[in-house]
């Protein structure tokens, strides 16, 4: 025979206090442009920094050389790039700069750009699990890559040091612009990321399409030569010079990393209504970079 139970056996869950609220979060559907909700962030600024960490130890685990590759890297490219435009194409260079400092400095620009661009526009698909599971603010993920970028060219620059004092370069006050060199580097590459992981959700041929172009930027930007070598080898050109000139300096991060080499080695200035030009650029194109990615960001749990 069943025995019957009290009520009383089960006790009701306590109350809340007087005025509190139920810990509840409202997910609404948004309409128009939505800036980047920076409080949001903020609060889950521990999820953050957890993707970030768990992006390095993935990366250099069960590696033989570990967290030296992030020296490796630029320093066989520099060896590399010295060999092919300094020693085989003969560029041109500043006076009393060593070409392996140039494109050491070069590297290490191109590095932080290339880097934060790559692994920001792959951060949805390569967490597909977690962005169709779990609510969190999406665009935690390619932030979460930039902390990673950021320790690479740490760790670079304390490189980049060492070589200054092999080669006795003294940097001057330039030094004090790097990081906003820096900043604009990091805001090109995380406006495009943001447009492309936006799009490589639905379209995965980006995931093939951007290292490739990202590749052929490369020899586009003066990374292994100056815009000053740059000047003298389109000098050939005659009339169609100044043309030439025009198109390469379209590129956004041309100036940018002329910028950068200028603050680490000395030399030429940069020229400076190019990188008025490459300051609008990254702005506009991580404003539009975020419009894409809020636009599109309702869709990401369902289509990925």
């Amino acid at each position: 025979m069943s025995q019957a139970v009290s009520p009383a056996a089960f006790p009701a869950p306590a109350a809340d206090p007087p005025g509190s609220e139920p810990p509840l979060l409202v997910l609404e559907p948004r309409r128009g442009w939505v800036p980047l909700d920076v409080a949001e962030i903020w609060g889950f600024r521990d999820l953050l920094w957890t993707l970030a960490g768990r992006d390095i130890k993935i990366r250099y685990k069960q590696t033989v050389l570990g967290v030296a590759w992030v020296v490796l890297q630029p320093l066989v490219g520099a060896g590399i790039l010295t060999f092919v435009f300094g020693l085989l194409g003969d560029m041109p260079r500043d006076e009393g700069v060593p070409y392996f400092a140039l494109s050491f400095a070069g590297m290490l620009g191109w590095n932080a750009f290339s880097q934060t661009l790559l692994k920001s526009s792959d951060c949805l698909v390569g967490n597909a699990a977690l962005v169709s599971k779990v609510y969190f603010p999406r665009v935690i993920l390619p932030l979460s890559t930039m902390v990673s970028t950021v320790l690479d060219f740490a760790v670079g620059l304390g490189m980049m040091a060492v070589i200054l004092l092999v080669f006795t370069i003294a940097p001057g006050w330039p030094l004090l612009l790097l990081p906003v060199w820096l900043a604009m580097l990091l805001l090109v590459a995380l406006g495009v990321g943001l447009w492309a992981c936006s799009l490589m959700v639905s379209y995965r041929d980006v995931r093939y399409v951007l290292p490739v172009a990202v590749n052929f930027m490369l020899f586009g930007s003066p990374v292994a030569y100056s815009l000053a070598a740059l000047d003298t080898r389109l000098g050939s050109l005659g009339s169609w010079a100044g043309v030439a000139e025009f198109v390469y300096m379209l590129n956004p991060v041309a100036a940018v990393l002329e910028a950068f080499r200028w603050s680490l080695l000395g030399g030429s200035a940069p020229p400076v209504g190019w990188l008025i030009y490459s300051g609008g650029f990254a702005a506009a194109a991580f404003f539009a970079g975020a419009l894409t990615f809020k636009r599109m960001e309702k869709r990401f749990a369902d289509v990925i």
